[in-house]
This record gives structure tokens, C-alpha cells and sequence, in this order.
């Protein structure tokens, strides 16, 4: 029987590359020494580890300045679930693309922890340090974790607008505020001037930054806040037909729907709708502020603005990239523009609805 092979130790690989050992371990791990390492010797280690068939660490094998070029991607809930596939997919898909243009390698960060709550760090580490950096998303975060990834200066870019008191980082958002403006505005266009806001009941960054949207747009068009109706979807508070009549009797001749994470929002209003023998948009206009994922509503062609996911992802891997470079850490903000669907579910008011001042 043939002895078995035995394996190649650093030793062996400082004596074929003609180094010290000690320079070796300082390749082969990727320490942060491997710098001051010269690059024909640092090259001389790695061919010689090649050769003698040992396993190189990435972060030596592809960089010299201490980086392994591997980006992150961390969420903090479930990104894969049925109901939210179609929301998260295109933000993974820019953010896989860009990685892989721009040379890196891409490693998916999910649960670190036990339990349903999902954590950045395990007993006190770190877990994304593997990645050079790292992009992170959901709409439910850890704002501990937040802050402790700062004060690490840990590179990392948030796809969304996310306020974190007393820290500040970088992140990609899309501008809710300017896309939510437009529609108040080609609304009034057409000559509505009630408008109801079904508004959703997460006090959120994004819920935020539409009703900042919704408020300029009445304020460019002349629409006083008393000619405004606000419901608020959450528990407990249902919309029904009733509800719809009596917005019809008070002269509201559109609604603007904010969806949460699910078509909820939107569903409840056709609903409503039919139950109250409201036609959309004859009776009724109706405006998406997004578009979300549609599995209980009609799929219709809801007028709506979409939100560019892709590109999110994309530029936020570009700003990653950045904040790598950059040895100061300038914190990076990026707003990307909405992009409107004229869709089919809004039309002028009929003639004596809506235009009364």
C-alpha cells in the first residue's frame, strides 16, 4: 500500500519560493503586514504554494492591500419568502451584477444568530467582516447594530433612506418625496381637488418621505389642507364601502394608496370599492405610491410609480466601492428618481365633481 502523500506545510513553501517562513505567513493569511510584502516576492510565495498544491487564503491570493474582494450582502428579515420575491429580487440582482463587473466576489449574509431575529453581531463580533464591505438591506433594522458597525468603520452602504439618531452613514433611496409630488400635481392637472391619503400606519422613513411628498404637491397646486382626507390602514381600521360613499358625498374624486411591505392597502380599497358600487377611475381615480408585489388585487394596470430596485442595488455596490477608496469615509447619500405608469386608474373628474375651491 502507497504511503500517503504528505502535505505541504509553509515551510515547504518558503524554502521553494526562497523567502522567510515568516513572509510566507504573512501572504498565505492575509494579514494586514502583506502590504509591506514586495510584489515579486509576494507573487513567489503564491506560485510556489500553487505548485506545491496548498490552499491559499482569498484574501492573499487576489489582493495585496489587504483586501480579499469580497463584498457583502446582509438582510435583516427573509429575503426569499414567496410574498416578498418579487420586491427584493431586482435590489439582489443589481447589487450581483455590479459586483461581478466590478471584479469582486459576492458572499450572502443572513441569519448569525439563533432565533427569528436577525443580528450583524454574534456574541460581540462582527460577522461581516469576511467581506471587505458590505450592502444592507430591510426595512426592519437594528439600529445598535447600526451603530456599533460605525464605530468599527466598517464600510457599508443601506439600500433605503434609514435615520439612526445621532449616526449618520451612507445609503441609496429612492426619492418618494419628488415621485409622490408629481402625482399630487398631475392630479390636480386633471382637475381633482379633493383628494383622500390612505396612509399606511408604520411611521417609517419611506411613510415619511411620501407624505412630505404628498404635502408639497397640495402645496404647489394650490390645494388647501381642508379639502384633504387622511385614513390611516393598520389594525383595526378597515375600509369599507361606507367609508368610500361618504368620501363620494364629501367631494373626493381621488385617493392616493401607500402600500406597506404587501398589496394590502390597495386590495382593501378595490374591495371597497366593489362593495360600494365605486367605479375606478369613472367614479374614482386611484394613484399607487409604489409598486408592490400585487397577489390579493387585481392585477390591473394601477396608475403608480415604480421604484428602481436594480439600480438601486447597483449604485450601491458603486458607492461601497467607494467608501473603500475613500480614507477619509465621507458618508455617501444618492437619491434615484421614481419612474411614473400612467396606467389606467385615473381619468378627469366628472363634470361638477372635484373642481369646487
Amino acid at each position: 500500500m502507497a504511503a500517503q502523500r504528505r502535505r505541504p506545510t509553509q515551510t515547504d513553501i518558503a524554502r521553494r519560493a526562497g523567502v522567510s517562513q515568516s513572509t510566507v505567513s504573512v501572504v498565505i493569511n492575509g494579514a494586514p503586514a502583506i502590504a509591506d510584502v514586495a510584489e515579486d516576492k509576494r507573487r513567489a510565495v503564491l506560485e510556489a504554494a500553487a505548485e506545491l498544491g496548498y490552499s491559499v487564503n482569498a484574501s492573499a491570493r487576489n489582493l495585496k492591500g489587504g483586501r480579499n474582494r469580497m463584498l457583502g450582502v446582509f438582510t435583516f428579515e427573509p429575503v426569499f419568502p414567496v410574498n416578498q420575491r418579487d420586491f427584493y429580487f431586482p435590489f439582489l440582482l443589481g447589487i450581483e451584477e455590479s459586483t461581478a463587473e466590478c471584479g469582486y466576489n459576492l458572499l450572502l449574509f443572513s441569519a448569525v444568530t439563533a432565533g427569528t431575529e436577525r443580528r450583524v453581531f454574534a456574541d460581540g463580533v462582527n460577522q461581516l467582516k469576511l467581506a471587505d464591505g458590505c450592502v444592507l438591506l430591510g426595512r426592519h433594522l437594528r439600529e445598535d447594530d447600526m451603530a456599533a458597525l460605525l464605530r468599527e468603520d466598517f464600510p457599508f452602504v443601506f439600500i433605503g433612506r434609514r435615520d439612526v439618531p445621532g449616526e449618520e452613514f451612507s445609503y441609496v433611496a429612492a426619492d418618494y418625496v419628488g415621485a409622490t409630488r408629481d402625482m399630487v400635481l398631475s392630479l390636480a392637472a386633471l382637475g381633482h381637488r379633493r383628494i383622500a391619503y390612505l396612509k399606511a400606519a408604520d411611521d417609517k422613513e419611506w411613510t415619511q418621505d411620501r407624505e412630505t411628498g404628498f404635502r408639497q404637491g397640495l402645496d404647489e397646486a394650490g390645494i388647501a389642507d381642508d379639502r384633504i382626507l387622511f385614513h390611516v390602514m393598520g389594525e383595526g381600521a378597515a375600509l369599507t364601502g361606507a367609508e368610500l360613499e361618504r368620501w363620494r358625498a364629501a367631494g373626493v374624486t381621488a385617493v392616493l394608496v401607500e402600500p406597506s411591505q404587501d398589496d394590502s392597502a390597495i386590495s382593501a380599497l378595490e374591495h371597497a370599492a366593489t362593495e360600494a358600487d365605486i367605479e375606478i377611475p369613472g367614479d374614482l381615480s386611484v394613484v399607487l405610491l409604489g409598486d408592490p408585489p400585487l397577489v390579493h388585487a387585481t392585477e390591473r394596470d394601477w396608475t403608480r410609480f415604480t421604484i428602481p430596485r436594480e439600480q438601486m442595488g447597483r449604485e450601491a455596490v458603486r458607492l461601497l466601492l467607494e467608501l473603500l477608496d475613500d480614507e477619509a469615509g465621507v458618508k455617501r447619500h444618492l437619491y434615484l428618481d421614481c419612474v411614473p405608469v400612467p396606467g389606467d386608474s385615473v381619468a378627469a373628474p366628472r363634470s361638477g365633481r372635484g373642481r369646487t375651491t
